[in-house]
């Protein structure tokens, strides 16, 4: 059964070269990431990478609203439920949580989306439907990342208590002044015009022609040297691009001086104030302030500390730091808050720690950003 919620082929080819597939098969939860899901990608990929007869790896979602809409959140809520019985403190100990699903969930997600990141063969990625958090994750180190006109995207960790995680410490960093810290502290959704202006996306094409495109992937002449299969995949990819001509418009684009104004100043709270007091005429930043204003002031604070801290870090060092990070989210109560309100009840009415900005105590910030004491 497990074994069913990732569905792995392979596929030969016209010169016997082979096709490795992973389609995410979790349509009711649009594909949300689980632990399991997670060790199935982790030791397949690792495989298909040491396999010589595999030309390319392929990731998929299964039908047609999500490539995956994130991760398994709601497992994690209900592991802290179970550690948090006859608990009174606001926090779970080091040693309570380092043995927790969370902490396991979040380390092998972050080695899985590391393990695409350095791969050094091809990874193809049709990023069609809802691509949210953990999905962003995956799709963030393929070197072949095709969006649509469905997609939409968004790291909207800032509404659970929580803060983009991912490699989103790095990739966010990437991306033009301001327009990165934007995104995490607002959660706002993006589409895949705006993905390929970020970088996030290599590729921006017609949803129907998924099926052709993999059909082609058959024929392809691939080669026994992943550089000429990258070649090979990356022309039969901007073919497809070039003949798709009504591509979605970008609202990242058009409002890149406001954002990069917004999010110019030195200090959270000044940031928090000038996003929300920004007297705009446009549907689509007025969304990102109300965002802003429903998120948690705490997350808000996270996020701003967590994207300076790592600003030109190796990726791999930020993966350090996000782990760190998750766990101590493991261990505060308002990622917990976070999850019940939006996921759990449902009542969209969150009891964050701080009602306001201004209110958040910067020890109970650092403290996030302490070592968690791994050792028994």
């Amino acid at each position: 059964m497990h074994q069913d919620l990732v569905l792995f082929s392979e596929v030969q080819t016209t010169n016997g070269k082979k096709i490795g597939t992973a389609l995410l098969n979790s349509e009711k939860s649009l594909n949300a990431l689980n632990l399991t899901m997670i060790d199935l990608l982790l030791n397949q990929i690792k495989h298909w990478q040491n396999d010589d007869a595999i030309a390319v790896i392929v990731l998929l979602g299964a039908g047609d609203k999500a490539f995956c809409a994130g991760g398994d959140v709601v497992s994690i809520y209900h592991d802290i439920v179970a550690m948090r019985q006859g608990v009174v403190d606001e926090r779970l100990t080091d040693n309570t949580v380092k043995d927790s699903l969370g902490v396991e969930f979040f380390t092998k997600e972050y080695q899985l989306d590391l393990l695409i990141h350095e791969s050094q063969k091809p990874i193809f990625v049709w990023a069609d439907g809802y691509v949210m958090g953990g999905g962003i994750g995956l799709m963030a180190g393929a070197s072949h990342k095709v969006v649509t006109e469905r997609t939409l995207m968004a790291m909207p960790e800032v509404t659970i208590g929580l803060y983009p995680d991912v490699g989103a410490s790095w990739f966010l960093n990437q991306m033009p002044k301001g327009v990165g810290l934007f995104l995490g502290l607002t959660g706002m959704n993006f589409n895949g015009a705006d993905a390929k202006e970020l970088k996030l996306a290599d590729y921006q094409i017609q949803s129907t022609s998924k099926q052709l495109i993999l059909y082609e992937f058959i024929n392809l002449p691939w080669a026994d040297n992943n550089k000429e299969n990258q070649q090979l995949l990356s022309e039969l990819l901007n073919k497809y691009q070039t003949l798709y001509v009504e591509k979605s418009h970008s609202n990242i684009l058009d409002h890149l001086a406001v954002i990069e104004k917004v999010t110019s100043a030195s200090d959270i709270i000044t940031i928090y104030h000038d996003v929300i007091n920004e007297n705009i005429e446009s549907a689509w930043f007025n969304k990102a302030q109300q965002k802003i204003k429903h998120g948690s002031p705490l997350s808000i604070n996270l996020i701003y500390h967590q994207l300076n801290k790592c600003a030109g870090l190796p990726l791999k060092v930020c993966f350090k730091h996000e782990l760190n990070l998750s766990m101590r989210c493991c261990q505060h109560t308002e990622f917990f808050e976070g999850v019940r309100a939006l996921l759990i009840d449902k009542d969209n009415q969150p009891h964050w720690k701080y009602n306001q900005i201004s209110k958040v105590d910067p020890k109970e910030v650092d403290w996030f950003f302490t070592l968690v004491n791994q050792q028994n």
